[in-house]
């Protein structure tokens, strides 16, 4: 298992052993459960899902408890992670941070901070226009469509709208600490404080 469900907590600095200073997302990984074990023979691929955070089953409909054996309690977070082989693993079992020993790199992903409906020079870093008196051009993206022909305005264009709240990976950062339940990645990943994200073994670096 090279894959956990964690927590993003926030950002801190960490001092190396030569007295550097690196700056770190401090990630809380509690104990996945895995829910369900999915076979090549059965379902096509091999794959492990996992979950945290416990709800009452009284908080979820039926078709969502459907999925949890009778000794699983129902989470509120899952997250399937596909293998080669899950012959070792079995449904109810418990996986932590130690699974990333001997792991230096891993790949985050999360959901950006959503900022909302953006106009084109915070959303794409335009230029704008002059702030002098007499100018009507401040904030604008400018002349966008085209002349008679072809009459339309052409797709791909940068424009005002929904900016962040996207699914990103952030790829080969460096583990720098790791202790019971915590991980302490150097930089910065996707999300909010208290958001959910992803860790796995980095896919360009051993």
């Amino acid at each position: 298992m090279k894959g956990l469900i964690a927590k993003k907590i926030g950002m801190t600095q960490f001092f190396l052993e030569d007295g550097s200073v690196v700056p770190v997302t401090v990630v809380k990984v509690e104990k996945n459960t895995i829910v369900n074990i999915k076979t090549k023979e059965r379902d096509g691929y091999n794959a492990v899902v996992l979950g945290i955070e416990d709800l009452k089953e009284s908080k979820v409909n039926k078709a969502y408890n459907g999925q949890f054996k009778e000794n699983l309690k129902p989470k509120r977070y899952l997250k399937e992670f596909r293998l080669d082989d899950v012959s070792s693993y079995k449904v109810g079992q418990e996986i932590g941070v130690e699974v990333f020993d001997g792991i230096n790199f891993v790949d985050v992903a999360g959901v950006t901070k959503g900022k909302g409906f953006q106009g084109v020079m915070k959303r794409h870093g335009f230029h704008g226009g002059r702030k002098t008196h007499g100018s009507k051009f401040h904030r604008q993206n400018g002349s966008t469509g085209q002349n008679t022909y072809p009459a339309r305005v052409f797709k791909g264009l940068k424009r005002a709208g929904r900016m962040g709240a996207d699914n990103v990976t952030v790829q080969s950062l460096r583990i720098v600490n790791k202790s019971e339940g915590l991980l302490l990645i150097k930089g910065a990943i996707p999300g909010i404080n208290k958001g959910i994200v992803t860790i796995n073994k980095a896919v360009k670096k051993a």
